[in-house]
């Protein structure tokens, strides 16, 4: 830094004012990390505390009042350039300002300048630090090699181009581009802004480029979505000896989504190479998450725990919608132990995943009452829990909680519509969603999206009035999507409208070829109304085109593992065990009047063989270990990949009174709870 030559003064009313607020805020505390007040302060020891105790306010706030006192230490410019730094480290940069301001004009120089810039932008103030650069000229100060990185800074996190680019103009001129920081910081100033040409080209000019410089450029490619071109630079920046770190992978997290197998693995790769940061870790976990492999993640978070690593609440964030994917409960539970033991809350973002985990494992009281003690809420929390009531088929408590949001005068989003209009659908609440879905396009002027009119189809479609729901597909302004045909396909298979289901089946086999779902609905229908002819011909479309019918699998937790189930699974260590306890069960079952739902299993099979098809599906072996392996009592949590079979839904409620375990199943559609014979969803799903 340069070396300070003017004099640092406050005005005598700024002293005596100052120091009266000081003394009393601090005249009741004594503080150990202080000197005994006899002690007389030098310039070195006030120095010296403000260098040991950065962030430490109450310390901080002592040292001033004592500074603003003394003739001698109040006309030190180190003293005040000291100040200044503190303050900002405590988050408080309008003191430092307050500081900088009482500076004579004449006395500021470029120091203080850099100092108050910095001071804004680590408090994320980017506008007023552009603010503080740009009139450096009125007081004749030039901006030096320090100036430059902090301005960069600012600039790229409000995305002002037209001030980077002046910028860039002022650093040629000075001769400055060669400078390592500052070639970074207009790297990531391009990169944010968009213009990744004059990125790289930054980039390629560069005389010397460290691992920053390498991931300036992966993250301006990964922020716009060009992943390709991130992981091309990954191994560029290899073939120059520098090595990836967490740094690297965490500029690429933004483009790591619903990406391949070989991309994840490369940053897997990258991750085992840099395995003592608690940000590999963290992006790591999001990586698997985002990819929609929430059992790779939990597994990542456990090896973290068993290596010493303390999470942090990005972590926690991260790792909780993995749990909730999975019906994770006990590590879930186990997690949300070590947020309140670690006084990780409030934190709006991890117990909004809080509420999130526990809606997708079933258990709406613990979620709701996460919900409750949250101080600050934003639209995500009410949409979550209004999202879980709904997804529960509580649709009465999901109009109430939206009701309520609008009360608190927040403004709900299209996505908090999509969640009160799902759950009016899941409820069969079909004049409240009607009453919504005006509400948000003449009351909040929201235009309908793809996904508020596929819960309208559904609405519709499970309300019995297959024929309206149609109407409202062909009057969409916007062309239908996979998901609007999907619904209208469903609620034509519950009703049998086959006139109807094979007009939106001709739709999906277009929009979606490859998914075996819509083939296997329309068979079902067909199979529904005897059409056995029908079945046949799609299954043999089905065999032509090679598409195969997704496997059903069902997870379960227990003991902090998540177990799988497949049909017919003989793989498990317990199976045989299952297997017994399963025939049992359906022992009991038929002693109630059990007959297997057999109306849409194989046709091309005898009868006693489906229904020995039907007793070994996924569900049930996962009932059956639950059962086998838990006390009498408890509930059994499951999570399954596909809709849950009529016969399955028979079954559990059946299950249910019979072994007096509520069963929480969660299928691609909702929660069924079966409690006592009876499901949530009223059967109808």
């Amino acid at each position: 830094m340069t070396a300070i030559t003017k004099p640092f003064r406050h005005t005598r009313q700024f002293s005596l004012s100052t120091a009266h607020q000081l003394q009393t805020q601090v005249s009741s505390t004594e503080y150990r990390k202080l000197p005994h007040h006899h002690t007389i302060f030098t310039e070195d020891l006030c120095g010296h505390i403000l260098d040991k105790h950065p962030g430490d306010i109450r310390t901080l706030e002592k040292v001033h009042s004592k500074i603003v006192l003394d003739q001698n230490l109040c006309s030190n410019p180190s003293l005040g350039i000291k100040l200044m730094r503190s303050y900002a480290a405590c988050g408080k940069p309008r003191v430092a300002r307050h500081i900088f301001d009482e500076i004579p004009d004449t006395d500021k120089n470029v120091v203080f300048f850099n100092v108050m810039i910095r001071s804004y932008a680590n408090n994320h103030l980017y506008p007023e630090a552009l603010l503080v650069y740009k009139n450096m000229s009125t007081y004749n100060v030039n901006p030096d090699h320090y100036t430059f990185p902090c301005v960069l800074k600012a600039c790229s996190a409000s995305v002002d181009l037209r001030v980077g680019l002046q910028i860039h103009a002022s650093v040629a001129k000075m001769g400055l581009t060669s400078q390592l920081f500052i070639a970074n910081g207009l790297v990531a100033m391009y990169g944010k802004c968009g213009f990744l040409v004059e990125a790289r080209r930054v980039l390629d000019e560069m005389p010397f480029r460290d691992v920053v410089s390498w991931n300036s450029m992966v993250a301006g490619y990964a922020q716009n979505g060009r992943l390709d071109d991130a992981l091309v630079v990954c191994r560029n920046m290899q073939s120059f000896n520098v090595k990836p770190n967490a740094g690297t992978m965490a500029s690429l997290l933004p483009a790591v989504s619903n990406t391949s197998s070989e991309n994840v693995m490369f940053v897997k790769d990258v991750f085992t190479n840099s395995r003592e940061s608690l940000v590999s870790w963290n992006v790591m976990i999001a990586v698997y998450v985002n990819n929609s492999m929430p059992a790779e993640a939990v597994e990542i978070y456990l090896q973290m725990e068993s290596s010493g690593i303390d999470p942090d609440a990005i972590t926690v964030s991260s790792v909780l919608p993995a749990c909730g994917d999975l019906s994770a409960l006990f590590l879930g539970r186990k997690i949300h132990e070590y947020v309140e033991k670690k006084r990780l809350r409030p934190n709006l973002s991890l117990e909004n995943a809080l509420v999130d985990m526990y809606a997708k494992c079933g258990c709406l009281q613990d979620a709701r009452e996460v919900f409750n003690k949250m101080q600050c809420r934003d639209v995500v929390s009410w949409t979550s829990m209004i999202s879980a009531y709904g997804m529960s088929g509580q649709g009465g408590d999901a109009v109430s909680l939206f009701s309520s949001m609008l009360d608190s005068g927040l403004t709900p989003d299209s996505i908090a519509f999509v969640s009160v209009l799902s759950a009016c659908s899941h409820a069969g609440l079909l004049d409240k969603g009607q009453h919504y879905f005006k509400l948000m396009t003449e009351g909040y002027r929201i235009l309908p999206r793809l996904e508020h009119f596929a819960c309208m189809v559904d609405l519709l479609g499970r309300a019995g009035q297959v024929d309206e729901a149609y109407k409202i597909v062909k009057q969409m302004p916007i062309k239908p999507n996979e998901r609007v045909w999907g619904a209208l396909l469903s609620a034509c298979r519950v009703y049998s409208n086959i006139d109807i289901g094979v007009i939106a089946a001709d739709h999906l086999f277009q929009l979606a070829p490859e998914e075996a779902g819509y083939y296997v609905l329309l068979s079902n229908i067909y199979a529904k109304a005897g059409r056995w002819k029908a079945v046949t011909n799609i299954r043999s479309i089905m065999k032509g085109r090679g598409i195969q019918k997704i496997p059903g699998i069902s997870n379960v937790e227990l003991n902090n593992r998540v177990h799988h189930f497949l049909a017919g699974d003989q793989l498990h260590p317990q199976s045989k065990d299952i297997y017994e306890e399963l025939n049992i069960l359906i022992g009991k079952m038929k002693e109630m009047g059990y007959v297997p739902e057999t109306d849409t299993a194989l046709h091309d099979v005898e009868e006693e063989d489906k229904e020995n098809h039907l007793a070994v599906h996924s569900e049930k072996l996962a009932i059956a270990f639950v059962i086998i392996n838990t006390e009498p009592g408890a509930p059994v949590r499951i999570t399954k990949n596909l809709r849950v079979c009529g016969d399955c839904h028979i079954a559990a409620k059946l299950i249910s009174k019979i072994a007096e375990r509520e069963i929480v199943v969660r299928d691609t559609n909702r929660f069924h709870h079966f409690q006592n014979g009876v499901c949530s969803c009223g059967d109808y799903w």
